[in-house]
Order: structure tokens, then C-alpha cells, then sequence
């Protein structure tokens, strides 16, 4: 995938680490508010007051974001969505 994003946005591939050992993925469910994913791109910031404030992830991370409204998805080549940095909540240590 050659996509590169803008302003704070950020390519999140869904399933992170949410593999079995065996492979068995192991698919989020309709009522989980949050979903899993590994980050894969992310843009330079966004400018407040004139300076860049940077992105609060980087490449390879993994992550929790808040599963997004279907109005708000950015789905793009099958399992991959474009974020805003604020909706990520947590990075998976």
C-alpha cells in the first residue's frame, strides 16, 4: 500500500495482536467499544498556534481506538481504516 497521511490522520490495520499462537484470528465483536489494530502509517501532526504538534503513535504500534461510527469509516484496501490520532485511547505495550 503506497498511502502516505496528512494532518493527523493515521492508517490503522485491524486485528493487532488479537492471533492465536496457532493463527486463529480471533474477530472483535459488534458490542466491544473499542477496537484493536497495528498502526502501519501516520502523518506528520496537526499545527496549533502555528506550531506542529506531533502525533501521539508511531509505525508498528499497537492500539486501542474507539470503534468508529459508520458515517466516520475510512475503510480502504479490506482491513485497513484511516484514523485521527485523538481517537486513538490507548497503546498496547
Amino acid at each position: 500500500m503506497n498511502l502516505k497521511p496528512t494532518s493527523d490522520s493515521v492508517i490503522v490495520r485491524l486485528g493487532g495482536e488479537r492471533v492465536t499462537k496457532s493463527g486463529i484470528i480471533i474477530p472483535d465483536t459488534k458490542d466491544q467499544e473499542f477496537m484493536r489494530g497495528q498502526v502501519v502509517a501516520v502523518g506528520p501532526g496537526k499545527y496549533e498556534d502555528g506550531k506542529l504538534v506531533p502525533m501521539s503513535v508511531k509505525v508498528g504500534d499497537l492500539v486501542l481506538f474507539e470503534k468508529p461510527y459508520d458515517a466516520e469509516k475510512k475503510k480502504i484496501e479490506g482491513n485497513h481504516l484511516i484514523i485521527k490520532d485523538e481517537n486513538i485511547s490507548a497503546i498496547i505495550e
